[in-house]
């Protein structure tokens, strides 16, 4: 990192000196990395710099390396630096507190929050149903913060495997009547009636836990317009097996929308409806995706295969 972004995060930060500690994660594809650094003289000990830098020599982990791909990752950094700008103080979620943002040329810097200094230092790789509920009450404030509000400076539909950013995934796709159906499993969901914004990439791996249960959402790239079930069903495929999947739909979408309910201050029947449908739409919608991208992916399984004959079917 050279001296004028260093000095841009003192300036931010209120420190006459920080030095790198660590390197926290590679962005995808090489893209720069997510670092942590302590500082001297400021309010907080420490903050998390998300550095975006665009690789020499471009690659991809399974192959999909090129120019749409490239421009759509440059667009998702753009986006989360609009949504730490403009958006992220008014959500009714935790999210990190950005101290700034910088682009020059390709390049950008976020300067973040440490989650784990603010006590969200615990990560999950499997989850308990009161951490599931949790993680769902997350998306629940989420998306009843931003109902019908226009996603200006983000997408204007979230989620990274949204169709019209994947023509090429799209093409690749084996699966004939889930690739017939695609464009109108697509216009179905852009099409509802009630809309929010979405995280875009709410897995399991961007959630930070506390000792207590609680939780913060991280990585905002594919933030963006859309029905907040999207988020639900990528959520839960992201941290159950497909037994688990299918045993607790009923009491997952219950949960959800009583948190969802409880966020917006009173019940919405007719939102619940409509995104009760969408579930299985949402599902069928990464499902499409994910055949395309990776066909040997673990998240391809006969629960997905099933929902998604079924949405095909009412088509």
């Amino acid at each position: 990192m050279d001296a004028s972004f260093k000095s841009f995060i003192l300036n931010r930060t209120g420190a006459f000196h920080l030095q790198e500690t660590e390197t926290l994660q590679d962005l995808w594809s090489g893209y720069g990395k997510i670092i942590r650094f302590e500082l001297t003289g400021a309010p907080v000990n420490s903050v998390v710099v998300k550095h975006v830098q665009i690789p020499e020599n471009l690659t991809h982990p399974i192959g999909w390396n090129n120019k749409l791909s490239h421009t759509r990752k440059l667009k998702s950094y753009e986006v989360e630096s609009s949504w730490y700008a403009s958006y992220s103080k008014k959500s009714s979620s935790r999210v990190p507190h950005c101290f700034g943002t910088l682009k020059r040329n390709e390049d950008v810097l976020i300067i973040l929050e440490d989650l784990d200094a603010a006590g969200f230092s615990v990560r999950k790789n499997t989850v308990n149903w009161a951490e599931i509920v949790s993680c769902l009450t997350w998306l629940a404030k989420f998306h009843a913060r931003f109902l019908g509000a226009h996603p200006s400076g983000l997408w204007e539909v979230g989620t990274y495997w949204h169709l019209q950013t994947r023509p090429q995934e799209l093409e690749a796709l084996k699966d004939i009547n889930l690739k017939n159906a695609a464009v109108a499993i697509n216009a179905k969901l852009n099409n509802a009636r009630y809309k929010t914004f979405v995280h875009g990439d709410a897995k399991l791996a961007n959630f930070c836990f506390s000792e207590n249960g609680e939780v913060a959402g991280v990585d905002y790239q594919y933030v963006g317009g859309g029905c907040g079930i999207k988020d639900v069903a990528y959520f839960i495929g992201s941290c159950l097996q497909e037994k688990e999947c299918e045993r607790l739909e009923t009491k997952i979408l219950d949960s959800y929308f009583r948190a969802l309910h409880k966020a917006m201050g009173k019940k919405n029947e007719a939102l619940e409806r409509e995104w009760r449908t969408l579930y299985a739409f949402a599902w069928a919608d990464f499902h499409r995706f994910l055949k395309g991208w990776k066909p040997d992916h673990w998240k391809i399984n006969s629960y997905s295969e099933r929902i998604t004959k079924t949405v095909i079917n009412t088509l």
